[in-house]
């Protein structure tokens, strides 16, 4: 297993964003995670990152227990990861934010890591804004360089959180297409999203959270169709 999470817990005074969770996700696996707002999505994966310590559990890494190892470590290590509300150097250019994403993550020069990164940005459908201050991109296009910069840091485990948000019916197609072209050239991707019908194309198993909780687990449309996941997670009578 590239990623396995023992018994992981943390809680925020009363509030519980992780409640025990155990999970095993194999290497060139895409996952996807579901589940109500507030339901602990992202609190699991800034306790995979680091940026979360947690009350207790473990987690592992291709056989590593990185529970307290830094969040550069994992980095390097090959864990990459976007977020859901993008915060771009925004004096600095695309070419360059990405740029910076190239070199902390796989540790070369600008130079070395120049071609990957026009390779990322071409794959984002970055390329023509290569040369534009990041902070004058639109919402959709910093979306893009969200995923641009966690791909320029040549992750093992690729983290998507609601990368899908906000785009157009087009532009989710083009994103689901990529995310593809990712997971078949062996990059492992966990990805939470609302836009459900973009995360069922492309997951092969899915999980639901709710109160940092797994209520449901296996086959996409299974999970999406139990009584627990139209209750709690679309709010409809089962």
């Amino acid at each position: 297993m590239l990623l396995e999470i023992r018994n992981l817990r943390r809680s925020f005074g009363a509030v519980v964003v992780a409640d025990d969770i155990s999970l095993d996700v194999a290497e060139g696996e895409a996952l996807g995670v579901v589940g109500p707002n507030g339901a602990g999505k992202s609190s699991l994966f800034n306790l995979i990152t680091g940026q979360l310590r947690p009350d207790g559990g473990n987690i592992l890494l291709d056989g590593a227990d990185i529970t307290n190892a830094p969040v550069r470590r994992r980095v390097h290590d090959g864990i990459g990861r976007s977020f859901q509300i993008p915060q771009p150097f925004e004096h600095m250019t695309t070419f360059e934010n990405v740029s910076v994403a190239a070199c902390f993550g796989a540790g070369g020069s600008e130079t070395e890591e120049q071609e990957h990164v026009i390779d990322v940005l071409h794959r984002t459908g970055l390329l023509p804004k290569a040369n534009m201050p990041a902070g004058s991109l639109s919402l959709l296009e910093r979306k893009r360089l969200e995923m641009a910069r966690a791909l320029a840091t040549k992750p093992r485990l690729l983290l998507l959180d609601e990368i899908a948000g906000g785009l157009t019916e087009a532009e989710c197609q083009s994103l689901i297409a990529t995310i593809q072209e990712i997971n078949a050239g062996g990059t492992t991707i966990v990805w939470i999203e609302h836009v459900t019908h973009a995360l069922l194309a492309v997951v092969s198993r899915l999980i639901a959270i709710d109160f940092g909780k797994i209520i449901g687990e296996g086959n996409p449309q299974a999970v999406m169709d139990s009584e627990a996941v139209r209750q709690i997670y679309l709010g409809m009578e089962a």
